[in-house]
């Protein structure tokens, strides 16, 4: 029998009754998540960018070959991409195959070596296959001379999800040099996450710190940083890197040009959260429940760590989302034109570096799937940003 209660709104079952209280007493995580999960676009976004993530922590797994010049097969060279399949003329099969591949020498080409697909010779996909040996977590780096080195790996295996026995299989197909092209999209994707991770990372910490420092005490500190804060802003980022490009060694490893970008990146992205930081705790400094530890004796840092900065925590975490895209799109800017990484690193820009070619575009037009990769990550972003944002102001219903 169902539980009906009159209200001074009329009758009132249980569920709707426990729902309600549900609502009043939850947390403002369970209420943020609560108007996520209403966003259809913001949820899809969100399974694909998990997806997109985890294809890139995962990326020597599920990458069949080497994405260096050490992996690369040099008789399919820019090669298109090979689509298993079960069936052709000569019938069906249960299990997925692709045709090999020959590379010969022929008349009608001037004797040069040319690639021909042999429809007869079938190579069945296989899973979890031994192949290259790869490490989960793989660090190394290394300043020029002998003053700091530092390396160390984890995870090490040589178990790959698929590949073909006794061939190869590019389902993206291969580049110039021969590299699979699959390969290099799951690494490149991660390289670029790693870039925004510590970028945004870096600019986090920065914004919090000089943020709260000068939306706390305000005054003569809140000009000077609020003086540093505009020159920052108004640093353009490409000369920047123009400049900070001529000063590089060359013989800077790859490992070690990555990290001088990453934390670049962190240090001119900083100021947008720092202001928002800062317009927070001056509107909400002088509230009772701040005078009131300071009453208690609280520091400064405590009142602004443990009071200030959890009023403004959903807020911070809808920025730190928002600005995931934008050090992708900056990475993958400065490596296309050359400013940001470079072979033999993986990166999104350095992928895109080659589609800019009339070459590409007319003959090998597989050179722009890691492009679709791109577009899909950062949309995928932007998403889940705007459905955070919405999702941030948990009571923005109740005042419709």
């Amino acid at each position: 029998m169902t539980d009906i209660t009159e209200t001074p709104g009329g009758l009132e079952s249980a569920s709707e009754r426990k729902r309600k209280e549900a609502y009043f007493t939850a947390s403002q995580t369970q209420l943020i998540w609560a108007r996520f999960r209403k966003n259809r676009s913001a949820m899809i976004a969100g399974a694909v960018l998990v997806v997109l993530v985890l294809m890139g922590i995962f990326a020597p797994f599920l990458s069949p070959y080497d994405p260096t010049i050490a992996g690369r097969n040099k008789d399919y060279e820019n090669g298109a991409p090979q689509i298993p399949m079960f069936w052709d003329h000569n019938g069906f099969s249960a299990r997925p195959f692709i045709y090999g591949v020959e590379r010969t020498r022929s008349i009608e080409t001037n004797f040069r070596w040319v690639t021909k697909i042999n429809t007869e010779e079938r190579l069945y996909l296989e899973f979890f296959v031994d192949g290259w040996e790869y490490s989960l977590i793989d660090f190394n780096f290394d300043m020029p001379g002998d003053s700091f080195d530092l390396q160390f790996k984890l995870f090490t295996s040589t178990t790959h999800l698929f590949g073909v026995r006794d061939g190869k299989i590019h389902i993206f197909g291969t580049d110039a040099s021969g590299k699979d092209i699959f390969s290099r999209t799951l690494h490149a994707i991660y390289t670029s996450l790693a870039v925004g991770t510590i970028g945004v990372f870096i600019a986090f910490i920065m914004a919090l710190v000089i943020g709260g420092v000068s939306g706390y005490y305000g005054g003569w500190i809140d000009s000077v940083l609020q003086m540093i804060t505009d020159a920052v802003r108004t640093v353009p980022a490409i000369p920047l890197f123009m400049a900070l490009a001529a000063f590089v060694p060359q013989e800077w490893s790859s490992e070690t040009r990555f990290f001088f970008i990453s934390i670049i990146l962190g240090f001119i992205g900083w100021p947008t959260l720092a202001r928002r930081v800062r317009t927070h705790l001056l509107s909400e400094r002088n509230q009772e429940y701040v005078l009131a530890a300071q009453l208690c004796g609280a520091p400064a840092n405590h009142v602004i760590r443990r009071h200030l900065l959890p009023s403004f925590t959903s807020y911070i975490i809808v920025d730190l989302v928002i600005s995931f895209p934008y050090m992708v799109l900056s990475e993958t800017a400065l490596s296309f034109i050359g400013l940001g990484l470079k072979d033999p690193v993986n990166s999104l820009g350095v992928l895109l570096q080659n589609v800019s070619k009339a070459d590409v575009l007319l003959n090998y037009q597989w050179y722009f799937i890691p492009a679709v990769f791109f577009i899909v990550l950062v949309l995928a972003f932007v998403f889940v940003g705007d459905g955070l944002r919405d999702a941030a102001d948990p009571y923005a219903d109740t005042r419709k």
